[in-house]
C-alpha cells in the first residue's frame, strides 16, 4: 500500500531508526528497505521472532507475546538500540518502532487477530493497535494491513505527511478501527529516559508535573517498586512504614530496569495514576536508578521499604555478573551512605517468606530490620494481578 514517494520522503526525513517487528509485521521491512536510500534513515531492522529471540531483545520474557505493552517495549528497546548505534545523532532525531501481530496462520487462533505498533522518541511513546474480524482477510491480506500501520505509524513520528496511506487503510475496514493512545512528556521525565536526570518527583494531588530539582524534599523513607499494577500490599506496607518508622514513606518508580528497557512514558502516567487513584497526596520519586546501590546515591541515609523477594535480588549474585566480591561491594557502598532496609514478608506457594528463610551474606543481613509475621503476611503480587486482568 505504501507508495515509494512516501517511503523515499521517510528516509529523507532526517530520522534514524530501528524497527523490530515479530513475523506478522515483517512485510514492513521490505517495504522500507525495497525504496533506494533506506541507509539513511534506518540504522537497523530485526525479526525477534522466536520467543527466546524476543526476550533477548527486550531483556526479560515478555508476558504476553503480542499486546500492545509488548510492542511499547520493543519501541523502547529499539530507541535504545538506536542511542547505541547512532551516539554522536542529536537524541531528537532517534526513533524506535515496534510491533507485535497476531495475525491469520495455518492452524485454529482461540484469541483476536490483531496488529500493535508501538512508537517510541524521546519526547512522546505512541501506541496503535487494529483489531481485525477473524476470517474476513487471508494471512496475506493481514500482513499487508500490518505493514501498512507500520509504515504509515514510521512516517507519523517522521513528520512525513501520509494521509494517503492512511486512506488506504481505513477504506478496507468496516466495523474496525485504529486505536491510538499517546503521552507527550515532561523535559524533566525525557532527562530521566536519556540518564541526563537522576530523579524528578512529582508532587501530592499530582500527574504530569515534577518539582524543579532545587525543591525537591530529602526522602527518608522509600519504598521502591514497579506498581505495575499497585495493589492492596504496596499501600498496607506504607501505612506499617510510617507507623514503624515516624517518617513519611514515598512511592520510588525507576525508569531504568537492570533487565528491560526503560519504562515508555505511557507507562509511567498509568502508574502514576494508578497510584493517585488509591493515595492522592504521597510523594512519587520518578528515578534513573535500577539498583539499590544507586537508589542509596539518591537518598542517603534513607530507609527502604521492600519485600522479602526483592531483599533476596539484591543478594542474587546473577546481578552481579556471579561475582560475590561485586554484590559484597555493593552492599558494603550501601550501608556507607547510611541506608537501612525495613522488610516485609509474604506469603508464597504455601510458605511464609521472611528474613528467617532467606539466605543472605551477614553485611546485607545488618542493614535490615523486619516487621513480624503477625503484622503483615501479604499474598498477593502484582504480577498475578496483570495475569487475571489478562484473562
Amino acid at each position: 500500500m505504501a507508495s515509494a514517494d512516501l517511503i523515499t520522503a521517510v528516509h529523507s526525513s532526517g530520522r534514524q531508526i530501528v524497527l523490530a517487528v515479530t513475523g506478522g509485521g515483517g512485510r514492513a521491512l521490505s517495504d522500507l528497505l525495497d525504496v533506494p536510500g533506506a541507509s539513511r534513515s534506518v540504522l537497523e531492522a530485526i525479526v525477534p521472532y522466536s520467543d527466546a529471540s524476543l526476550a533477548q531483545w527486550l531483556g526479560a520474557a515478555p508476558e504476553q507475546a503480542c499486546s500492545e505493552s509488548t510492542a511499547r517495549a520493543m519501541a523502547m528497546a529499539s530507541l535504545v538500540r538506536a542511542r547505541r548505534l547512532a551516539p554522536q545523532t542529536e537524541p531528537e532525531r532517534l526513533l524506535g518502532v515496534g510491533c507485535s501481530a497476531s495475525l491469520a496462520t495455518n492452524r485454529p487462533k482461540r484469541g483476536e487477530h490483531r496488529i500493535h505498533v508501538g512508537v517510541q522518541t524521546i519526547h512522546e511513546t505512541t501506541a496503535y493497535i487494529l483489531r481485525l474480524q477473524k476470517d474476513r482477510r487471508d494471512r496475506d491480506q493481514e500482513q499487508q494491513l500490518a505493514a501498512a500501520l507500520i509504515v504509515w505509524a514510521t512516517a507519523q513520528a517522521c513528520g512525513v505527511e501520509a494521509a494517503a496511506l492512511y486512506d488506504a487503510i481505513v477504506s478496507g475496514l468496516t466495523d474496525e478501527q485504529i486505536e491510538r493512545q499517546s503521552e507527550r512528556t515532561l523535559p524533566s521525565r525525557t532527562e530521566l529516559i536519556l540518564g541526563m536526570r537522576r530523579c524528578a518527583v512529582v508532587p501530592a494531588g499530582s500527574i504530569a508535573d515534577d518539582l524543579d530539582e532545587a525543591a525537591t524534599p530529602r526522602l527518608a523513607a522509600v519504598l521502591a517498586g514497579a506498581f505495575n499494577p499497585p495493589h492492596d500490599g504496596h499501600f498496607h506496607m506504607a501505612e506499617l512504614a510510617e507507623q514503624g518508622l515516624g517518617q513519611p514513606v514515598a512511592w520510588e518508580l525507576s525508569v531504568a530496569n537492570v533487565d528491560k528497557p526503560p519504562l515508555d512514558f505511557l507507562g509511567m502516567r498509568r502508574r502514576i495514576e494508578a497510584l493517585r487513584a488509591r493515595d492522592p497526596q504521597r510523594l512519587i520519586a520518578l528515578t534513573h536508578a535500577p539498583t539499590f546501590r544507586e537508589k542509596a546515591r539518591l537518598f542517603p541515609g534513607a530507609a527502604f521499604v521492600v519485600g522479602a523477594d526483592t531483599i533476596a535480588r539484591i543478594a542474587d549474585l546473577r546481578y552481579y555478573d556471579g561475582e560475590a566480591a561485586r554484590r559484597d561491594a555493593a552492599i558494603e557502598q550501601i550501608a556507607e551512605r547510611g541506608c537501612r532496609f525495613l522488610v516485609f514478608g509474604r506469603e508464597a506457594n504455601e510458605r511464609f517468606l521472611g528474613l528467617a528463610e532467606l539466605d543472605l551474606p551477614p553485611a546485607l543481613l545488618a542493614l535490615c530490620d523486619e516487621v513480624p509475621r503477625a503484622e503483615f503476611a501479604e499474598r498477593i503480587s502484582s504480577t498475578e494481578l496483570r495475569s487475571a486482568a489478562e484473562e
